[in-house]
C-alpha cells in the first residue's frame, strides 16, 4: 500500500529590514546609492517610517556602546528616536525625498543682463565625519532669450534639497550647478559657496577661524574673465 506524501511546511521567509530591501532594488537596478545621492525612487510608501524606526532601533545599540545608560538616564532615554528623525526626515532628508516644485517661467523680457541670488544660507553635514557645515552661497546666472527663469523662493528650495544630505562643499555645488544648468539652460552659471566645518572646529585641529570657499565657473563665466570678476565683486 502507497503512502501518500504529506506537505512539507515551509516557514514564511522573515522580511528583510527595510534598509536591506530599498538597498536591493537599488543595486537590482544598477543605481548607485552614495551619501549625497537622492534614492526617493527606490523608497515604497509607508517604508520612511519603517526606516525611520530601523534607524532609532540601531542607534540605541550604538549608544549602549558608548556605554550609555539609556534605560535610566532620562537625558538619553528618547535620544535615538529623536536622532533618527533628525537623520531620515531633516539633515538628511534631501535623500528620501523628491526634488522640490520649481516653477518656470519663459524669459518673456528677453533678459541677458547678470543675476545674482544670494547669499543663501547653507546647512549641510559633512559625510566623513556627520558633523555640521554652516554657510553661505551666491548664485550668478546669465540667462539668453530662451533660458527658463525660476522663482527666486525656488533658488533656496533647490539649495536645501541638495545641502540635506551627507556632502563634500566641493560635490555639493556641482550637483546644484548640474540641477540649475539643466533647468534653466542658462549661457552662464556661477556658484561660490563659503562655510564653516565643524569637522575642523569641534575635532581634529579645532581651527575655528578656517572657513572653505571654491566655486564652480559654467559657460560665460568660465570664458570671460569680466563677466566673472564682476560675479565675484557682486557676490
Amino acid at each position: 500500500m502507497s503512502s501518500i506524501s504529506q506537505p512539507v511546511y515551509v516557514p514564511a521567509a522573515e522580511p528583510k529590514p527595510v534598509s536591506e530591501r530599498i538597498r536591493r532594488r537599488l543595486e537590482a537596478a544598477g543605481e548607485r546609492y552614495f551619501a549625497n545621492d537622492n534614492i526617493v525612487d527606490y523608497i515604497q510608501p509607508a517604508e520612511l517610517d519603517e526606516l525611520q524606526e530601523e534607524v532609532s532601533d540601531k542607534l540605541r545599540e550604538v549608544l549602549r556602546s558608548l556605554v550609555i545608560d539609556i534605560e535610566n538616564d532620562h537625558n538619553t532615554q528618547d535620544t535615538a528616536k529623536r536622532v533618527a528623525k533628525m537623520f531620515v526626515r531633516e539633515v538628511f532628508g534631501g535623500r528620501y525625498k523628491e526634488q522640490p516644485a520649481v516653477t518656470e517661467f519663459p524669459n518673456v523680457s528677453q533678459l541677458d543682463e547678470l543675476m545674482i541670488v544670494g547669499p543663501i544660507t547653507v546647512r549641510s553635514a559633512c559625510s566623513h565625519h556627520l558633523a555640521p557645515i554652516i554657510g553661505k552661497i551666491w548664485i550668478g546666472v546669465l540667462p539668453n532669450e530662451d533660458s527658463a527663469l525660476i522663482g527666486l523662493s525656488k533658488y533656496a528650495r533647490l539649495v536645501e534639497w541638495v545641502m540635506s544630505r551627507p556632502q563634500i562643499q566641493e560635490e555639493a555645488i556641482n550637483q546644484l550647478a548640474d540641477i540649475l544648468e539643466e533647468r534653466m539652460n542658462p549661457d552662464g552659471l556661477a556658484i561660490v559657496m563659503e562655510a564653516d566645518h565643524s569637522c575642523m572646529q569641534w575635532r581634529g585641529v579645532k581651527d575655528m577661524d578656517s572657513k572653505m570657499v571654491n566655486s564652480v565657473m559654467r559657460g560665460a563665466f568660465l570664458k570671460d574673465a569680466s563677466l566673472r570678476r564682476e560675479f565675484l565683486a557682486l557676490k
